[in-house]
């Protein structure tokens, strides 16, 4: 049976020194026939960090968070949650480890209400014999739902409010707040922003600070320069298939990372 979500807690989260990543790709290398997408690919985020994750077109993002995601098994290379390596075979299986991701096409079921939407696949069961029948608590789902929006700074109508009633932002940050809720250690966020407008971008981006705020990780994807520079603490670019340069935020400008996506320079300026 499912639990209410509480991936969440208040109060600013303090990080371990010497702690291990949260999550860590190490020389990932996926082929698709004769095509090497990722050529020994690295990625690191720590506990309660945004980092972003930039490169060109055809560079690898999209096939480094779905290998990160258990969409794709790497073919070489080892991926490490908490400083464990592990193996997933299916997104279920980083799910189970604690990472969730939202794909710009958000997967919500347009149909279903939003605290549907939040417990989908996640249905909380009447108790007793009603339970053993399959009947949901919907009530319970409702009020969790409602709690865990709330606390992130979501605003809707009503959780009842079915999700194709919603606003562009308001799913976006539907599908960004059920990621987080259940997350335990990482939220992988691709392009979350990209078909929105300025105040609905940053509705979203301040849920993701709260998150942030909150002890998670998050993995930000996008091709926004500005925003990256905006929200994340870190940036680790890729090109051609591998990391190309690790950068701390608040000492690259664009025009540093446009560089260093595209080969004009190579900088170097993360601590780690």
């Amino acid at each position: 049976m499912a639990t209410s979500p509480s991936a969440v807690t208040d109060g600013e989260h303090r990080r371990i020194p010497d702690e291990p990543p949260v999550l860590e790709a190490r020389g990932i290398v996926k082929r698709f026939g004769h095509v090497e997408a990722l050529r020994g690919a690295d990625f690191t985020v720590g506990r309660g960090e945004v980092v972003a994750l930039i490169g060109d077109n055809g560079a690898g993002k999209s096939t480094l968070i779905k290998t990160l995601s258990g969409v794709h098994t790497p073919d070489e290379g080892e991926i490490r949650v908490g400083g464990v390596p592990v193996r997933f075979a299916t997104p279920v299986d980083a799910r189970r480890a604690g990472v969730e991701t939202v794909y710009q096409d958000l997967a919500v079921a347009d149909d279903l209400s939003v605290a549907a939407n939040l417990y989908l696949g996640r249905e909380i069961l009447r108790s007793g014999p009603l339970g053993r029948l399959g009947l949901l608590d919907k009530r319970a789902m409702r009020q969790g739902a409602a709690a865990a929006l709330d606390q992130l700074g979501v605003r809707i109508p009503r959780v009842t409010t079915p999700i194709a009633m919603l606003s562009g932002g308001q799913r976006q940050c539907v599908a960004v707040a059920r990621a987080i809720i259940w997350a335990t250690n990482v939220v992988i966020l691709d392009e979350p922003t990209a078909a929105l407008g300025v105040v609905q971008t940053a509705r979203v981006l301040d849920v993701v600070r709260r998150a942030r705020d909150a002890g998670m990780s998050v993995v930000l994807v996008s091709h926004n320069m500005p925003q990256v520079l905006e929200i994340a603490e870190r940036v680790e670019v890729l090109r051609l298939g591998r990391r190309a340069a690790r950068l701390r935020a608040d000492e690259v400008t664009t025009d540093d990372l446009v560089a260093a996506m595209t080969g004009s320079t190579s900088v170097e300026r993360d601590e780690r």
